[in-house]
């Protein structure tokens, strides 16, 4: 059988995994945004989950925003329209009051980056390498930018837009970006099952109060995230990107 894009929701006895996979290197289109959304969603009033896992299937753990979507944008409202996705999957992390852990096995490209940034904790494997594409395409981590000034610094930041180049899992965690960095999957598995060992036998108010604290001084989140969403949306419609995207689809013909 064909494989799907798909997030699948697993409730296990104190947490819930939340489950993507896209064949095209797990690449977010609109429809597996909102589909990751509504799950983060559905779990709030869940009182039986105190954490929420998110991973993925596959040899990356993400690929970033879909380059066929983006190709297929000609209008200014499509656009932002395409990059609320982004801005609503980190609101609903920020706005959740579970806490969020990115369980990462592979590379992060783009807004694979930015989802793992906006998550409250990160366990990635060593070969979770990072990289930002987007000023090569024509446009910038604008929407992906608060999640990632909040956790590696405008510095940082400002490294990996500039450059868009592969930086290691040893430099994410140096940065802040990453949590922990385990060696193989048997100790990524381990340290997994402690973390939610230890947050499922916690007191669920303290966890609530964690959440609050972590997410101080984003309250106004909702409006900037906005406003980054209607920038890109209008860059997106450009010559320079319409050029790149054709030339990077011509070259996988």
């Amino acid at each position: 059988m064909k494989p799907q894009i798909k997030a699948d929701l697993l409730i296990q006895e104190g947490y819930a995994q939340v489950l993507f996979h896209n064949p095209k290197g797990n690449s977010l289109p609109s429809s597996l945004l909102h589909e990751i959304t509504n799950k983060i969603v559905s779990l709030n009033q869940n009182n039986d989950v105190k954490v929420i896992i998110i991973q993925s299937e596959g040899s990356l753990f993400c690929g970033g925003a879909s380059y066929e979507e983006l190709s297929n944008i000609t209008d200014f409202e499509a656009g932002k329209n395409f990059f609320m996705g982004f801005a609503d999957l980190f609101l609903a992390i920020k706005n959740s009051p579970k806490l969020i852990i990115a369980k990462i096995h592979g590379k992060c490209i783009g807004a694979g980056v930015g989802l793992a940034a906006a998550c409250d904790y990160s366990l990635a494997s060593a070969n979770a390498s990072i990289k930002l594409s987007e000023l090569s395409l024509g446009i910038g981590p604008f929407v992906i930018g608060p999640v990632l000034e909040r956790k590696i610094g405008i510095s940082n930041l400002a490294k990996l837009a500039i450059e868009g180049e592969w930086l290691s899992a040893e430099w994410a965690f140096n940065a802040g970006l990453f949590s922990r960095i385990t060696f193989s999957s048997e100790e990524m598995e381990r340290d997994i099952e402690q973390i939610i060992k230890k947050l499922t036998s916690a007191n669920p108010e303290a966890l609530k109060e964690l959440k609050n604290t972590l997410w101080k001084g984003t309250e106004n989140w909702g409006l900037i995230l906005e406003e980054r969403a209607a920038l890109s949306g209008r860059l997106v419609i450009s010559p320079f990107v319409k050029d790149f995207i054709n030339k990077f689809k011509e070259s996988y013909k």
